[in-house]
């Protein structure tokens, strides 16, 4: 095995370094860590915070790559294999290989299209063909489909039924030493009286477990999702769609940060020339169209790969240094909103008495921004940047659909938007493809978004809303 790092995985596991230096950080001060506790307070935004960390751990196991080493001579050099493969390759392996001819329905046993068959006396008949993998384990899909399928999903679901239990007396055992007991720790979590929504966390849990239980059990014997047009499994495609949406929300998103912050916080503090040439940059920027712009930059990227294919070793690398520059991209054009922010507080704050007293005293202007004006614009703007994650999630599936998104070989959801859009026009309609694209991009938007709420409305009061006031007002009353 040779180890691959990527541009994308480098940038990933940067950033994963980089939150838990922050929680460190906010470990360590007591103001942020009353804050990010309020955050963890409110059920919904904990729940979500359990299925962005869900989908964060499969991004990351589909961050880690690797080229299998082929068989070679004796005495001579290594040889790769030209696939890039990730620990979520490896895991998914049997569902990869189980790959039909065409189209098939979920937990289907035939395929879609009907075909030619030619029996045993010589005659040839027109029916759906049986899947070379999917229902190959049954004998007669007529009579013993719907038992093994309903086995299976009873043996699943009993699984989950095991994992839930588990979790909950593993986390009525950790409550226990500070709630008298495990039974009466086990009456608290069910009351919903402990400190952090635990309770909530659970239920978010158990809904994944008891819908992945059965999911798993039937993964190995059968597509659970159907297959597409060349006849993959839908279900893999969209598991691995989950890292490419994180790539481009996340690090579009901290590409908008250097320019965003520094332009906002000099046009905001300079006024004058400053601020009127910063707003016409600005304005300048938003008055083209972001997808004819995005559009163009993305061209010009693709020519030049095209006209250099040797600075790739492997497909999989021209891919993701062609997603590394689309985020890019994003970040470079998509950075008027949050300057306009960040100009409009630090207009606010140079007008302070703790700004005007550092001039009195003579401080530099450097050191007045680095002291005072962004430690106190970072609140909004990491409402902004969480706000904003969603959004470029979304605006990868529009890219990606009109043609100027990821390469065509890597899996996103807007790729496979793109694709099914011609299925859902024929007949008999394929649905499953458009489905798990658009089931998986909502769950990880919504649960972005349900948390983004959760972060402004705990580091931003004036802008609470009454959601969070309700469930403030019913844990002051468990606590008291």
């Amino acid at each position: 095995m040779k180890f691959v790092l990527l541009w994308t995985d480098l940038a990933l596991w940067l950033m994963a370094a980089a939150g838990i230096a922050y929680a460190w950080r906010v470990r360590a001060q007591a103001n942020l860590r009353a804050t990010w506790v309020r955050v963890l307070r409110d059920p919904v935004a904990a729940s979500a915070g359990v299925v962005m960390a869900l989908f964060l751990l499969v991004t990351l196991m589909d961050s880690l790559h690797l080229r299998r080493e082929l068989q070679s001579g004796e005495g001579a050099a290594a040889v790769y294999d030209t696939r890039t493969l990730s620990l979520l390759d490896l895991l998914l392996a049997r569902q990869i290989e189980m790959r039909e001819v065409s189209y098939s329905l979920p937990l289907g046993a035939h395929g879609l299209n009907k075909e030619s068959i030619l029996e045993a006396g010589g005659q040839v008949r027109r029916d759906f063909p049986r899947l070379q993998f999917g229902g190959a384990h049954l004998a007669d899909p007529a009579e013993q489909w719907a038992g093994d399928v309903l086995g299976r999903v009873g043996l699943g679901l009993a699984g989950g039924f095991i994992v839930v239990a588990l979790m909950v007396a593993l986390t009525a055992a950790a409550l226990a030493r500070h709630h008298g007991g495990w039974r009466d720790a086990l009456a608290d979590l069910a009351a919903d009286r402990t400190f952090y929504p635990l309770r909530a966390m659970l239920l978010t849990l158990a809904v994944v477990a008891l819908l992945a239980g059965p999911v798993i059990a039937l993964m190995p014997h059968y597509h659970v999702f159907g297959t597409d047009r060349t006849g993959n499994d839908v279900l893999v495609q969209a598991l691995k769609s989950v890292r490419t949406a994180f790539v481009i929300g996340a690090l579009s998103t901290l590409a908008t940060l250097p320019l965003a912050l520094l332009l906002g916080v000099l046009a905001g503090y300079y006024k004058g020339w400053v601020d009127e040439l910063i707003q016409y940059v600005y304005t300048t920027l938003s008055s083209v169209p972001n997808v004819l712009l995005i559009a163009a930059c993305v061209m010009m990227v693709q020519v030049f790969f095209d006209k250099n294919p040797e600075l790739f070793e492997t497909a999989a690398e021209r891919s993701d240094v062609k997603m590394l520059m689309l985020c890019l991209i994003l970040g470079l054009t998509g950075w008027a909103g949050l300057c306009r922010l960040v100009r409009a507080e630090t207009l606010k704050l140079r007008e302070l008495d703790y700004v005007q007293a550092a001039t009195a005293f003579g401080v530099s202007d450097l050191a007045i921004m680095a002291r005072h004006i962004v430690p106190n614009v970072m609140h909004l703007v990491l409402v902004t940047l969480v706000l904003s994650f969603s959004e470029l999630i979304l605006y990868e599936a529009v890219l990606t659909y009109v043609g100027v998104g990821v390469d065509p070989v890597m899996n996103s959801f807007g790729s496979m938007i793109n694709l099914a859009r011609a299925e859902m026009s024929r007949d008999p309609v394929v649905w499953w493809s458009f489905a798990a694209a658009f089931g998986f991009m909502v769950g990880l938007v919504l649960a972005a978004n349900l948390f983004a709420d959760g972060v402004r409305d705990a580091f931003d009061p004036k802008a609470r809303s009454a959601r969070p006031r309700l469930l403030r007002r019913s844990k002051e009353a468990v606590d008291a």
